[in-house]
């Protein structure tokens, strides 16, 4: 149920589809239509997200091939959307052209997915919401942080603490798009510095995750801290089929 004055906002500037200008759906910036056309993640493993095609797998398929083999060092991933379609425009929008509201539809989708995922958890759930830090040199010059916009969406949402203090990217490194897994890991190394007060049970933030590298280092380094269950939470998964 919308609160009174998100109610009289809706009235006064009623939502309208951010990709195709028809009327908004529930309270979005997006028409039913464009909402169940974008590519979601009905069957993903469920330790890294990838998708996993339902029509060559058993449903009772929870982990993908790479993570059989070799899981990540995070221990579990939720994303809501493949990288694919309209979603790219959606993120590199909200991230590289400061479009605010493409980044509150994104969040808003995100928290859906998990908060239906929260009312059917099996295991305790993250105490706290940690935003993927940015150097403090690529903060300046984006001027604000993608994932900790995302983070108070779902915040919100789910009644969480963030913790921005706790974590800092101590390393700028090389933008990750472009690089091989190869690099994009070596690229990482050392990135991030934790300080040791954080809880047991986090979750990580991220706009998207590609290879899962920076989510990977992060998840290494608060669990040297400590942290003995990190979940990564992300508004999309590069595709990757298995």
């Amino acid at each position: 149920m919308m609160r009174p004055l998100a109610a009289i906002i809706s009235k006064l500037y009623p939502p309208t589809c951010i990709l195709c200008k028809a009327p908004g759906y529930n309270g979005l910036d997006l028409c039913s239509g464009c909402h169940k056309d974008l590519p979601y993640i009905w069957h993903g493993c469920n330790r890294c997200a990838k998708l996993l095609l339902t029509h060559t797998t058993n449903r009772k398929v929870t982990l993908c091939g790479s993570c059989q083999h070799k899981p990540p060092i995070f221990d579990s991933c939720k994303a809501v959307l493949s990288y694919a379609d309209a979603v790219p425009y959606l993120i590199t929008g909200f991230k590289f052209r400061q479009k605010l509201a493409y980044g509150r539809l994104l969040g808003n989708l995100l928290a859906d997915k998990l908060a239906v995922n929260w009312q059917h958890r099996q295991h305790p759930k993250p105490t706290c919401i940690i935003p993927v830090p940015l150097h403090v040199k690529r903060l300046q010059e984006r001027g604000f942080n993608q994932s900790l916009e995302l983070s108070r969406m779902v915040a919100r949402r789910l009644k969480l603490p963030i913790d921005i203090k706790n974590c800092t990217r101590i390393r700028r490194t090389i933008p990750q798009p472009g690089l091989t897994s190869s690099e994009r890991l070596h690229n990482l190394d050392g990135a991030f510095r934790v300080k040791p007060v954080l809880p047991a049970w986090v979750a990580i933030l991220d706009d998207v995750v590609t290879t899962g590298a920076t989510a990977n280092e992060l998840a290494k380094t608060l669990k040297q801290s400590g942290v003995q269950y990190v979940e990564v939470w992300t508004v999309a998964r590069v595709v990757d089929k298995y």
